[in-house]
């Protein structure tokens, strides 16, 4: 790759990104297809993996630059259908670095699994009846996965709820804190709730109904923080201190705004959920489990905070549940997905959540410095031209020729772009 140095990545061809990627990485031929591939397993392959296959459906796969999470250079596989994600993200994590990067952590690997327990006579008694048994619960739920248990995992806790005011009368909610490890540990929760209801019934004499996973893994959060230096963030016309004052009312709007809070969340999962696609874990899980805690003290707000510091540089935060695996299903299944872990070097759930959530802190950050300076379009219509000018008809050199127009134009649509094709073929 020595006669590309001189080159940005986004310069190079298709070719010479995917060499790069596989030098730079150290992924073998096989790895390679799988990751440059069409969508880096078989319809074969599929058919194993869901009901009714038919085919696959391919999004793009980027790549990330610039990442520096707690001291480590990571590349991130993004999938993504959306023009100017990947590049937003890597334009804001190249500023990160002038602060030092991005400083992750993450809490227990602990999920949460409920117990609806039902015809319960006196709800208070039997509360205080399942935390006399705690110690033999753990045990019977602890029991479930001997390999989970030697890795470090396991059961931890037990908790229980009463709800007087319900539709179907009181009831009671048991919750099992469960340490997955590196799973993403649905289906070790889930097992362990099966095992445990028999035994709940006869304690409490009630009847067990609902036993499943919680989404909201408010014991599994993942959190970054980054500082951007204040002469960083001046570009053409706008100075230091005007972009990182808009970038902090930008995100104020959102802090006391629902209506602005959930598009503000929207462009942070763009970030997050195109990395945890990328590497074959469960993405509606974990956007789930954001917006909700979004709204955990009753008003939906943001997930990210931005502020200044003494020196005043940019200073932004970002907490959400994180339940990512990098053992088991689609994540060890997926050829293309453990070919994206290899490509970052993770080696826990923990160091990938970690990059997750910095991956999300920087796509909210592209967001809000364009919304505070330039607008959002700028940037995103000179992407989306191009997929304009392709669907009107373009190819070949046309396609970046036609894109500049529309966009120069200010009129990104697809009956102008047909107009101007039909008009250079006259």
């Amino acid at each position: 790759m020595a006669e590309h140095t001189s080159k940005k990545f986004y310069e190079l061809s298709l070719e010479e990104r995917q060499a790069s990627i596989m030098e730079q990485a150290g992924l073998t031929e096989e790895e390679a297809r799988a990751l440059f591939g069409q969508g880096g397993i078989s319809p074969e392959q599929a058919d194993h993996m869901i009901e009714n296959a038919v085919g696959l459906f391919g999004l793009p796969l980027g790549i990330a630059q610039n990442f520096v999470v707690n001291g480590r250079d990571v590349l991130v596989p993004m999938a993504i259908e959306e023009p100017s994600v990947v590049a937003g993200a890597s334009f804001m994590a190249r500023l990160a670095r002038t602060g030092g990067g991005f400083i992750a952590h993450t809490t227990a690997p602990e999920m949460i699994g409920q117990m609806q327990i039902l015809d319960v006579a006196e709800p208070a008694s039997a509360r205080l009846a399942i935390l006399e048994k705690r110690a033999e619960l753990l045990q019977m739920a602890g029991e479930i996965d001997p390999v989970l248990n030697k890795l470090g995992g396991g059961a931890r806790d037990i908790e229980v709820r009463i709800f007087d005011q319900s539709p179907v009368g009181p009831f009671l909610v048991l919750h099992l804190i469960y340490d997955v490890r590196d799973a993403m540990g649905a289906n070790a929760v889930n097992t362990a709730m099966e095992r445990l209801a028999p035994r709940i019934e006869q304690i409490t004499g009630g009847r067990v109904h609902l036993r499943i996973l919680s989404n909201l893994a408010v014991r599994r959060l993942a959190r970054a923080r980054c500082t951007i230096r204040l002469e960083a963030l001046a570009f053409g016309e706008f100075g230091a201190e005007r972009v990182r004052d808009g970038i902090i009312a930008a995100w104020a709007f959102a802090a006391v705004d629902a209506y602005r809070a959930a598009t503000h969340n929207k462009g942070i999962m763009n970030g997050i959920d195109a990395v945890v696609i990328a590497t074959g874990n469960d993405w509606r899980a974990v956007e789930a489990g954001a917006h909700a805690y979004a709204a955990r003290n009753g008003t939906y707000t943001s997930l990210s905070t931005w502020g200044k510091d003494r020196e005043g540089n940019l200073t932004g935060t970002l907490e959400l549940p994180m339940a990512v695996g990098t053992v088991g299903g689609a994540t060890r299944v997926h050829p293309a997905a453990r070919a994206a872990l290899k490509l970052m070097g993770v080696r826990s759930a923990a160091e990938l959540a970690e990059i997750i959530v910095s991956v999300g802190l920087a796509q909210n950050l592209a967001a809000l410095r364009a919304l505070a300076t330039e607008g959002i379009q700028r940037g995103h219509m000179g992407l989306h031209a191009r997929q304009v000018a392709i669907a009107a008809g373009a190819s070949g050199e046309l396609v970046e020729k036609l894109a500049q127009k529309l966009v120069a134009e200010k009129t990104v649509r697809i009956d102008r772009a047909q107009e101007i094709l039909k008009e250079w073929s006259a």
